[in-house]
């Protein structure tokens, strides 16, 4: 299959903590590690170890920084490509504490890919599925060349603006800012998906189809949890560009987050196309 994102990257430094400390407290750090991060880079990661590669659209500074990612998201098969623009790539420092929580402190402005950006827009028409984590309404309308397309609801005022119907967005039904009601967004998307962590989650289809998806049990202990939901939407996107009808690409989903919380990092423990026929 052909697959790419749209979105967004970061240059994402960890610290494992026993916890996050109080105001004015101190912690030592039991290791540290950097890797790319962001739901964009995540996201083409996730699908690169399923799909064999991955193509991804993203934005970075013109500085170090952005050598590192592309070096970074290079060793695990991601296609990137990125427009530069002018100062420094965002960053993040993450703290990972003895349960796995992650606390993130991003640093810097979040750079997009834009529709006039000189990318190579035209390859997504050719695309089995494309996931948007971010972008301005051209981009998202290059993304919709693709047979599938996956938006996250963080970014509800393009998926309004853009005037597009998308094959699935997934919101969270108890963080307010990632929200997603219906009526927002015209045309309907063909998929609601809304997701309630450890407790699974719940889907509607534009037909009036609905139902609940469960979450998945880690394939071990959890490690860092940094990442499980952008591995669940990346999951999805597979599973829908795959053809599985939504029960079916749910669970998938749900393994990929599952998987994801059981490793180091990003993408340390995520789902591989082995574990996927396992």
């Amino acid at each position: 299959m052909r697959l790419a994102v749209v979105g967004h990257i970061e240059w994402i430094r960890f610290a494992r903590v026993r916890q996050v400390p109080s105001p004015g407290g101190i912690e030592h750090a039991t290791e540290s590690w950097a890797g790319a991060g962001g739901g964009g880079a995540v996201a083409a990661v996730q699908l690169a170890k399923l799909a064999g590669t991955c193509l991804f659209l993203s934005a970075l500074g013109d500085d170090l920084v952005a050598g590192d990612v592309r070096a970074d998201l290079a060793s695990d098969h991601v296609e990137l490509h990125a427009s530069e623009r002018r100062g420094p790539t965002r960053t993040a420092f993450t703290m990972i504490d003895a349960t796995g929580e992650r606390t993130i402190i991003t640093i810097g402005e979040r750079l997009e890919p834009h529709g006039g950006d000189e990318l190579p827009w035209d390859l997504l028409g050719g695309a089995d599925g494309v996931f948007f984590t971010a972008g301005d309404v051209r981009a998202l309308r290059a993304a919709r060349r693709a047979r599938v397309v996956v938006a996250t609801s963080r970014v509800l005022g393009v998926l309004a603006d853009a005037g597009v119907q998308l094959d699935a967005v997934v919101g969270s039904a108890d963080d307010p800012a990632e929200r997603y009601e219906a009526g927002l967004v015209s045309p309907e998307p063909r998929l609601v998906v809304r997701t309630e962590g450890p407790s699974g989650g719940s889907w509607e289809a534009a037909d009036g189809a609905h139902g609940r998806y469960a979450a998945a049990t880690p394939p071990g202990p959890i490690v860092d949890m940094y990442g499980a939901g952008d591995s669940f939407q990346a999951g999805l996107t597979f599973g829908l560009a795959s053809g599985l009808d939504p029960d079916a690409a749910l669970a998938l989903a749900a393994r990929c987050g599952a998987f994801a919380v059981t490793g180091r990092g990003p993408t340390g423990g995520q789902l591989t196309a082995k574990g996927l026929r396992a």
